[in-house]
């Protein structure tokens, strides 16, 4: 990792199979189901193109201020077990990085590792001033990954 990046990583046992949880996250439509932003804004418009699932599905949003806007795509997966995802926010401010979600079994469960990692940008720097990326996105990946769990269960 270079000093002109950031990164921030997260990971969870939840109770449910590698399949499960990989089928809620390479879905852009179940994303709703367990995505920690979903609540943000009420009205957020979302739309979906490209593939259903998997490498090349896009799922773009556009709401209020702290739902901001912004696209993701689905680029590489490796069946029940990685999904890398490109994402790129236009508002509030512009910025890209990659977000990958990395599934295994374990004891009890299947471990979800959820890592998002992006150049810092004079937006990012400016904010780092003020706190860091793992303590703004970390606990956002922690309630994310709580409410995977319990989706993949239900």
């Amino acid at each position: 990792m270079g000093e002109q990046n950031f990164e921030v990583v997260r990971k969870a046992t939840v109770a449910a199979t590698p399949q499960a949880a990989f089928d809620l996250i390479v879905d852009f439509h179940k994303w709703s189901q367990w995505s920690p932003w979903e609540d943000l804004d009420p009205a957020l418009q979302r739309t979906f193109s490209g593939a259903e699932s998997g490498v090349g599905a896009i799922y773009e949003w556009s709401g209020n201020r702290k739902a901001g806007s912004g696209r993701m795509e689905i680029t590489a997966v490796e069946p029940a077990s990685q999904i890398v995802v490109a994402l790129q926010f236009l508002k509030p401010f512009k910025s890209t990085s990659t977000s990958t979600f990395e599934i295994s079994g374990s004891d009890g469960g299947t471990e979800v590792t959820w890592r998002m990692v992006g150049p810092k940008t004079f937006m990012t720097k400016v904010m780092g001033i003020f706190t860091n990326m793992d303590k703004v996105i970390g606990p956002d990946f922690e309630k994310g990954l709580r409410q995977l769990g319990e989706a993949a269960q239900a």
